[in-house]
């Protein structure tokens, strides 16, 4: 991922918005969809995510417009907290 961090130009700027699952004992439902806890840029939608205590993030994750090869539409929990770890040198 070095060299393709290294090329790569993230715009946290971009239009995004922060989803949680409903869940079940903490466990996402998975006869339900997520619904929009809030809305603003990609970097706004990190910090909201980093500000969830740990043992509830796997229950989120931000929608956003694609940014290949390091942004998906969809941005798993796991994705969002090395999006955040990475975010000065992106």
């Amino acid at each position: 991922m070095g060299d393709v961090v290294a090329h790569s130009k993230v715009d946290f700027g971009a239009l995004a918005a922060l989803h949680k699952w409903p869940s079940l004992a903490n466990q996402r439902r998975p006869d339900r969809t997520s619904y929009q806890v809030s809305e603003g840029t990609l970097d706004e939608c990190i910090s909201a995510f980093m500000e969830k205590p740990a043992a509830t993030r796997h229950l989120y994750d931000i929608h956003t417009m694609a940014q290949p090869p390091l942004v998906t539409d969809i941005l798993s929990p796991e994705h969002i907290a090395e999006l955040s770890r990475l975010r000065e040198f992106l």
